[in-house]
């Protein structure tokens, strides 16, 4: 038999539905997130991760949580420009579930706020500048274990650093289309979370970007899928690594098959669609049929 015992608080303290405190498809961390924010001073601008810090919500307990909040429709994210060019992330937490239109009239009303601050004044060092030394080689060569990374893993940003570094790609929206039809190319790729689907379009933006094509990329995408018989779990994750490394235009991507024909054995026998698609849609006919199923159904109905 359990007991309770509450006292309602005379002084700081928040509002919250039952159904948002017992979501049954938001985590712990995501509620505690979300409350965390909901309960913050009107006007403070503290971001969802710092909160998380503050919270001691660990950085893949974080993502997780975040990814919840949008999905349900409690966090909205946008990136706009502001003066002198720089590109910030808005974001709008919410008490009630909110749809797109919803969120951008609301983020609308708002001032845009950068958090790049200007730098200031630098003090002069000190004494005469010491070039840097050009010793060459060092006395003895390094044999021993040592926890520093090498320079160029230290120092490659990530994914989200890069398309922030280099802004919006001019075709982010043929990106996002190409990555919205993923799920049409195989049923393994048709569980792919919504809050990735930005991320996946930056990544393709850059294989556009370098002159691939849709297809290229579709096909690459295709090749790196394992057999029918074993399960992907994350398929958001396995497109992630296949799309984060980029290879120059002149080199196929894969070396192409013996016989010439540009796709891989495990689809041979599949042709492109004839119907109105965003993107090329491969099938696998069963006849002379040169429309897939969806499109005859269509056509029929």
């Amino acid at each position: 038999m359990i007991y309770r015992h509450f006292n309602a608080p005379s002084r700081a303290f928040s509002q919250f539905s039952h159904e948002l405190i017992r979501h049954p498809r938001l985590s712990s961390d995501a509620v505690r997130l979300l409350t965390w924010q909901l309960s913050l001073p009107r006007g403070a601008r503290e971001s969802l991760s710092r909160t998380a810090e503050r919270a001691r919500i660990g950085a893949c307990a974080f993502g997780r949580a975040k990814r919840q909040l949008k999905e349900e429709g409690f966090v909205h994210e946008r990136r706009v420009q502001v003066a002198g060019g720089l590109r910030v992330t808005q974001q709008l937490v919410s008490s009630t579930p909110l749809t797109t239109d919803q969120a951008v009239k609301l983020l609308a009303r708002g001032p845009v706020v950068s958090s790049q601050v200007a730098p200031s004044p630098r003090k002069p060092a000190a004494g005469e500048p010491t070039p840097p030394s050009t010793d060459g080689h060092p006395e003895k060569d390094r044999v021993e274990d040592t926890s520093n990374l090498p320079l160029e893993a230290a120092e490659a940003p990530e994914v989200g650093e890069v398309a922030d570094a280099v802004g919006e790609s001019p075709r982010l929206e043929e990106a996002r289309a190409l990555i919205g039809a993923l799920p049409l190319l195989s049923a393994t790729l048709r569980s792919i979370p919504p809050g990735m689907r930005d991320e996946l379009a930056r990544l393709a933006a850059r294989w556009l970007d370098t002159g691939h094509s849709s297809t290229d990329v579709h096909e690459h995408i295709l090749r790196g899928l394992p057999g029918s018989t074993t399960p992907v779990h994350r398929p958001g994750g396995l497109v992630r690594y296949l799309l984060r490394d980029v290879p120059p235009r002149s080199l196929p991507p894969h070396p192409a098959p013996s016989s010439g024909n540009r796709l891989s054995p495990r689809l041979e026998g599949a042709r492109e669609c004839a119907g109105d698609h965003t993107q090329p849609m491969l099938f696998r006919p069963l006849g002379g049929e040169t429309h897939c199923a969806e499109c005859a159904l269509t056509s029929h109905g």
